[in-house]
């Protein structure tokens, strides 16, 4: 047998194979574009003074994001500190201990609809439940209330992959512990979990990377700040925020931060999605 490519099969081969990638390319070009041209319009202005200064006032040239990028880092700590216990805690109950019961179905399709609800409800939500009735300390708006509502978006993510990474755990595993004598929980804890470590560490950093580009919750939560964080129950400046607040000013020093600022977030996000499928290759066999 050998290739003959004037067969027809091999010419639709070839050309099913060429539109294949045609299409493939055209997905892809949408993101490089958006890399190429935030690079062109926000690069130029990365600097040292850039990580460690606070943004200019309204009409002022120079200075930096330093605040911003602090904030979204609080920000974001925050919500994984709440989402990762609860959304690991959740997917555990869903595989081990109650797979199948109409409770574990109801809770699976409930994660589904809250990961398509609209990030600006969960911001409107936690604005209402926690900002406007200042809860914490008689304050209203709150890098807490922020790092609360990024939560509320990382959670279906976070149950979601947990769920999934524990079925992938072969039973095998399962009736060994059992076999010598532990119990349930000393099963999950130093035998499951570990196995299905890759999908669970995989899924929190695409969670992460999710809530650090969320703009429409911080709004309604943490609003912003000009200066330096001044605790978790303070309004605190985010990289999202700020690129909102800068690119609608008429002033070019702020569109150009906006842009700078665009830059860093995209590189943020793009580092944390490399983490992950580095995370998830490193776990190979």
């Amino acid at each position: 047998m050998f290739f003959d490519p004037s067969l027809s099969r091999n010419r639709i081969n070839k050309l099913c194979t060429t539109v294949a990638g045609v299409f493939a390319t055209i997905a892809v070009l949408p993101l490089l574009l958006v890399l190429l041209y935030v690079l062109w319009n926000g690069g130029r202005l990365i600097s040292f003074q850039l990580f460690t200064q606070l943004p200019p006032a309204p009409g002022m040239e120079g200075g930096g994001i330093g605040n911003a990028i602090l904030g979204t880092l609080i920000v974001t700590a925050i919500a994984t500190l709440i989402a990762l216990p609860v959304g690991v805690g959740g997917g555990i109950y869903l595989s081990e201990y109650s797979r199948s019961g109409w409770f574990a179905q109801a809770v699976r399709f409930s994660n589904d609809v809250l990961a398509g609800v609209p990030s600006i409800i969960s911001g409107v939500f936690v604005y209402g439940l926690i900002v406007a009735t200042r809860v914490f300390f008689n304050q209203s708006y709150s890098a807490m209330a922020g790092g609360i509502a990024l939560a509320v978006l990382m959670l279906p993510t976070v149950i979601k992959t947990t769920d999934e990474g524990l079925k992938l755990v072969p039973q095998e595993l399962r009736w060994g512990a059992y076999g010598v004598g532990a119990s349930r929980f000393v099963t999950i804890t130093r035998v499951i979990l570990p196995a299905a470590f890759t999908p669970i560490a995989t899924g929190a950093v695409l969670a992460i990377a999710r809530a650090a580009g969320e703009t429409a919750p911080l709004i309604f939560t943490a609003l912003f700040s000009p200066f330096w964080p001044e605790g978790i129950f303070n309004p605190i400046a985010t990289m999202s925020v700020l690129i909102f607040n800068f690119a609608i000013m008429p002033y070019e020093a702020q569109n150009a931060l906006a842009w700078t600022a665009s830059f860093v977030l995209v590189v943020m996000i793009l580092a944390a999605n490399l983490l992950a499928r580095w995370i998830a290759r490193a776990a190979r066999p």
